[in-house]
């Protein structure tokens, strides 16, 4: 794969890179690059944060080491559970994310290295580099009950930046919403004698009972956990919001877009002959003019993103199968 490739690869259904100089000169100097992405340990792995495994799959093919940073301590000061609940999680999340199609992924526990004196004087380091309003602002997509922070969730993103110098990263991925706090760490890293690192940010999927809110494990109905039967995903993509013809804001679209056709490279529907017969779509433009043209209906659509997901996460099933 050439170097045009491999950017190709990473830009793919992504919101912005954060510069893509910078990751095409990590590329051009760098045999294996490392790239991260870190997810709290406080809730049941759903499609939401299969976008960014995808993504992480992507910059795989493209010659990274990727890193999967359980964040067990930012869990905590984010207020999402007692210690012991957040440890369970850890665990249960490492199993999942295992099985979520990356070759060769490394799991890094965060209590694990955020202890060393080197660490925690690179935070302080950071806190004297970064004003407290610019601290709330990073955390403004990210923090739970914002309106009334604690002082826990200014240090979080502190961490964070510190954590791209420690899992020694040069390409930051995430959702979007974390975009706040990567601009922060380019900002800030030279406090920290760290070089400036590049970012993939990735979309937010919409919850599956509408546009405004993104897929969340406190609301069970609005997301398809991993480890969800092929009897659940189907119940609830049948209910999910998906109006005739409507692309933009559509879960379920966003399913197929971010997560099937990356991994399928195509969609199968599957339809009585009185209503088209079957079809099978080889991208994503061609099932979003389909349905855009109101060729397809949406029961139809949500039936064969159910089946194409149920598959996609059947490795997962298997592998809390007693």
């Amino acid at each position: 794969m050439n170097l045009s490739e491999r950017l190709e690869l990473i830009r793919r259904n992504t919101v912005e890179l954060v510069t893509e100089e910078d990751i095409r000169k990590v590329l051009e100097t760098k045999k294996k690059p490392i790239t991260y992405c870190g997810y709290e340990t406080s809730g049941e792995v759903h499609l939401g944060h299969m976008v960014t495994v995808t993504k992480l799959m992507d910059l795989e093919k493209a010659g990274f080491h990727v890193k999967i940073l359980l964040a067990d301590w930012h869990a905590m000061l984010n207020r999402k559970g007692s210690k012991e609940e957040i440890s369970a999680m850890a665990k249960l999340d490492q199993k999942q994310f295992a099985k979520l199609g990356l070759e060769d992924p490394e799991f890094v526990l965060g209590s694990d290295f955020q202890q060393t004196p080197e660490y925690v004087e690179d935070v302080l380091k950071l806190s004297i580099a970064t004003t407290l309003n610019r601290a709330m602002r990073s955390m403004q997509e990210v923090a739970r009950d914002f309106e009334n922070a604690h002082v826990c969730q200014m240090i979080y993103p502190l961490m964070q930046i510190a954590d791209i110098k420690h899992l020694k990263v040069d390409v930051a991925q995430a959702g979007i919403e974390q975009r706040k706090i990567h601009m922060l760490g380019r900002e800030t890293m030279h406090a920290i004698n760290y070089p400036v690192f590049g970012c993939v940010h990735t979309p937010l999927v919409n919850s599956l009972l509408g546009p405004g809110k993104k897929m969340s494990s406190s609301i069970p109905d609005s997301m398809i956990s991993v480890r969800d039967s092929e009897e659940a995903i189907k119940k609830k993509l049948v209910k999910a919001y998906c109006p005739e013809g409507t692309v933009e804001d559509n879960p379920v679209m966003e399913i197929a877009k971010y997560v099937l056709f990356p991994r399928l490279g195509k969609l199968r529907v599957e339809r009585p002959a009185k209503f088209g017969g079957n079809a099978e779509f080889a991208s994503m433009q061609e099932l979003e003019a389909a349905f855009a043209e109101k060729k397809l209906h949406p029961l139809d659509l949500k039936n064969a993103v159910a089946f194409e997901t149920a598959r996609v996460l059947a490795p997962v099933r298997k592998a809390f199968e007693k």
